[in-house]
């Protein structure tokens, strides 16, 4: 399984899902997307959100802080 967090410096919704994942022993890399401009037209040009995190697991994507459609998509 692959997962990717896109968070930035000041959120605490994604430090929140970086513990939740943490808990969950759900290994991830985090890219921080104020230091990237790039990659923040990538995230909207994919998912059309501009607000973190947002987490790419296995090409599926979750808005947000939520941890119910996260262990939702890792199940499957």
């Amino acid at each position: 399984m692959k997962a990717t967090v896109y968070s930035t410096t000041r959120c605490p919704y994604c430090v929140m899902l970086k513990n939740f994942l943490l808990e969950q022993n759900i290994s991830f890399n985090e890219v921080n997307v104020e230091t990237n401009p790039e990659i923040m037209q990538k995230l909207i040009a994919a998912t059309g959100q501009m607000g973190v995190p947002q987490t790419e697991i296995n090409g599926n994507w979750v808005i947000g802080y939520d941890p119910e459609t996260i262990m939702k998509v890792i199940q499957n």
